[in-house]
């Protein structure tokens, strides 16, 4: 294994994880006893000494524009030429074939299909976004829209893998998880990679922000916050039986028992560290989760500004998380594929944007009020966007249906906002009709690219030795977007 942001060619990158720890006279297993032996008084405000735990706060590689990041993740697939990206011609052409020939989608597609949303153009920047995202677009001047984002296939298993973790087949490391591996996270007792996805999970469930080969204790929170009590948001979050003091006396045993179970040739197991690493973490936690997630602490202006529902709740919480150090904020829309709007996109899309636009506009003005958002990267955006045409009826789930978009993976919006970012352009641009990106195109990789850069790192150093080959994110693709940059 590479020592953490090192390059594998340099002299320190060679040692291993067993040689680092014995030559650190010291295991993670002990170090972490320092975090448990705070008094419980002192707990919530004391952080712990945790000199070698992989979750330490870290520099980059070189000076960074963003600290955290919070990913609004629009799964299933929402409707660029709908919401971020207008189409004149589709108008044009509503109800009619398209003057080219369909490019190849995942089901058969038809006659092009006009948008029934209203777009107008807003900020100082005069950038057009549709009425579903209303509430965002008062913030456009500090958002980058990226109409020019594309991916390799039409499907949404291989497309949220590609996205999240930068490989379309094969497990690989989260984008979060490859975050808090290169910088760790700012705040010891919460974890430094939260994913909140409400009612469920997404399609691929855990896969998609799960550590893969980097050692488990990069791997993300997943979090159901369509529950409102604490102990059920985060299980046994409470010791209703014990008292903080006898919980610490029972891990500090645990702890010594699994030192001496590392110390019998087992220093190098990323299994063994990262349970240690979780023992010691959900003991800290109930210091400070119960307040991070509670949003009734907020003032009641703050809550009326982001709204009701599960949508508002999670975006608000989000905001809370990287106040108080955590690294990554990861949030679903909800289970499955809500976005996936194969007919009735009108209804369908309406109803999720009613559900988080509101939300989404008060993150971004809340955290730029707050001074957040110089350093926190926003993203918003889903897998793939949705196709120009209309998806011809067909036998099955939308049969009779001539009113919905099959996926589209030649080109999609994404916006950016905060971090480094250089808000109030539109970056890119799609054909006439929206099928595909056709100027300055922007591939996944050049997007995973990008937000490393902003983080301080390069994409082709930030790498992890695993079965004879040094992998990376990006792995052999990506190109810094620089025009996308402040």
């Amino acid at each position: 294994m590479n020592i953490m942001n090192h390059h594998p060619n340099s002299a320190e990158s060679s040692l291993n994880r067993r040689e680092w720890l014995a030559r650190s006279g010291m295991g993670l297993g002990t170090l972490g006893l320092a975090g448990l032996m705070v008094d419980p008084a002192q707990a919530a405000t004391a952080e712990p000494d945790l000199p070698t735990s992989p979750m330490m706060s870290k520099q980059p590689q070189f000076a960074a524009k963003a600290k955290h990041v919070i990913h609004i993740f629009l799964n299933g697939g929402c409707s660029h030429v709908d919401t971020f990206d207008p189409k004149p011609m589709l108008t044009k052409y509503h109800g009619k074939e398209l003057p080219a020939q369909n490019l190849r989608t995942e089901r058969k597609t038809g006659a092009a299909l006009g948008s029934p949303f209203q777009f107008q153009k807003y900020g100082e920047s005069g950038i057009e976004v549709s009425e579903l995202f209303k509430h965002t677009a008062e913030s456009i001047d500090d958002v980058a829209v990226v109409r020019s984002m594309h991916a390799n296939v039409p499907n949404h298993e291989p497309s949220l893998l590609l996205m999240n973790c930068g490989d379309q087949n094969l497990v690989r490391p989260s984008v979060g998880s490859w975050v808090t591996y290169g910088l760790g996270t700012e705040n010891q007792n919460l974890p430094g990679f939260i994913v909140m996805c409400p009612g469920g999970y997404p399609i691929g469930e855990s896969i998609n922000w799960r550590s893969a080969f980097l050692p488990g204790v990069f791997q993300g929170t997943h979090i159901d916050p369509k529950h409102t009590e604490i102990e059920k948001l985060i299980e046994n979050i409470r010791n209703h039986t014990q008292s903080t003091e006898e919980q610490r006396k029972q891990i500090d045993l645990l702890q010594q028992l699994n030192k001496m179970h590392m110390t019998e040739g087992r220093e190098g197991d990323d299994r063994l560290e990262a349970r240690i690493h979780s023992y010691e973490l959900a003991y800290r936690m109930q210091m400070q989760a119960t307040d991070a997630f509670d949003i009734e602490n907020e003032p009641k202006h703050i809550r009326e500004m982001y709204g009701d529902g599960v949508q508002a709740r999670q975006i608000l919480i989000a905001r809370r998380l990287v106040e108080r150090g955590v690294r990554y904020v990861q949030l679903w829309h909800g289970a499955g594929q809500p976005w996936d709007s194969h007919d009735d996109i009108e209804k369908n899309h309406r109803r999720l944007a009613g559900e988080c636009d509101q939300a989404i506009g008060a993150l971004l003005k809340d955290l730029k009020q707050r001074g957040l958002l110089k350093d926190t990267l926003v993203m918003i955006g889903g897998e793939f966007g949705r196709t120009p045409t209309v998806e011809l009826p067909q036998a099955g789930a939308n049969a009779g249906k001539i009113n919905g978009r099959d996926h589209n993976h030649y080109g999609f919006t994404m916006l950016l906002a905060g971090g480094g970012i250089k808000g109030g352009q539109a970056y890119g641009a799609t054909d006439d009709f929206g099928f595909q990106a056709v100027e300055n195109k922007v591939h996944v990789h050049d997007l995973h690219a990008t937000v490393l850069k902003l983080l301080g790192f390069d994409h082709e150093k930030l790498t992890y030795r695993y079965s004879g080959r040094d992998f990376r994110l990006t792995d052999v693709h990506g190109k810094v977007v620089e025009d996308l940059i402040a």
